[in-house]
């Protein structure tokens, strides 16, 4: 069991916000899946191109506004991360028609921009990922923590789902 709870920083460039994300998948582990909160320009993307970068996945990470979903694929390794932005989403009835339980299910890990859009359907497993923008103008604070320190890994055993009022 990981014993990591919460990890966070403020990062004052792209490349901090990159480093840190690699940190945080080494801390809580190459499987996990990420619950990412923040306002726009927030650091978000780039965040995820960090964990792109720890997974070591060779390939251009950009975000998934318009097309709800990226999954970036290393063809040499067969490893696969999913980018799921869920603001287009009027909640969670919407999430049949992108395929979330097969990515739920799929074992890869996922990160979720605008997670409260999954409402109780989002797996407590998850790692939630607050970003705010501060205390400097070029400055980011982010905190990576478990919801549920119990679940580790969001495929052990029967699903354990979030309630609306976590997020």
């Amino acid at each position: 069991m990981n014993a990591v709870a919460e990890l966070s920083r403020v990062t004052r460039s792209a490349a901090e916000t990159r480093a840190f994300a690699a940190e945080v998948s080494a801390a809580f582990g190459p499987g996990a899946s990420y619950a990412l909160e923040g306002d726009l320009g927030a650091g978000k993307t780039c965040f995820v191109q960090g964990l792109s970068d720890a997974l070591g996945l060779r390939v251009a990470v950009s975000s998934p506004t318009f097309a709800i979903a990226n999954e970036y694929l290393d063809p040499g390794s067969g490893r696969r991360l999913v980018h799921l932005d869920l603001y287009r989403l009027d909640g969670p009835q919407d999430l049949e028609s992108i395929g979330w339980d097969d990515y739920v299910d799929s074992g890869d890990p996922l990160a979720v921009e605008w997670p409260d859009r999954a409402g109780r359907f989002l797996p407590a497993s998850f790692v939630r990922v607050r970003f705010s923008i501060g205390p400097g103008p070029d400055d980011r604070t982010i905190t990576a923590s478990r919801v549920r320190p119990d679940v580790v890994t969001p495929r052990s055993g029967e699903r354990q789902w979030l309630e609306r009022s976590c997020f």
